[in-house]
């Protein structure tokens, strides 16, 4: 989520994304924490926002739980930067993780369907 003034056609993530996302980005190749939020932002069209108020903990989270490495090297500005990289356990959480996503909005859609209710509902 966003701390910062959000446009209306810029969305904050929603709450429970972020590792997925992440995930996502690292399955692409090592990247550091500016650049995580960078490549998230671009691959959603500029429409996602990441705070990096909630990225960091979440990087933190995730290499706690082994999904991902993290090591010191220096960005492309010549800066000391921690780049992160998915490890085997984290490829395997992102199949779970997507999976998991697909099922939500599968979900969702079938809420959102126009007509009546079914049986139960």
């Amino acid at each position: 989520m966003s701390t910062r003034n959000t446009p209306p056609e810029r969305e904050a993530l929603l709450q429970g994304t972020l590792d997925l996302l992440v995930l996502r980005v690292l399955a692409l190749g090592p990247h550091h924490g500016h650049g995580i939020a960078l490549a998230i932002e671009t691959r959603s069209g500029d429409t996602l926002l990441v705070d990096h108020g909630s990225l960091y903990p979440a990087l933190q989270r995730l290499e706690q739980r082994g999904w991902i490495k993290g090591a010191w090297g220096t960005s492309e500005n010549n800066r000391r930067a921690r780049f992160y990289t998915l490890t085997a356990a984290g490829r395997k959480q992102f199949v779970v993780e997507g999976r998991r996503w697909e099922r939500l909005v599968q979900s969702i859609a079938r809420v959102l369907e126009p007509g009546p209710m079914t049986e139960g509902a």
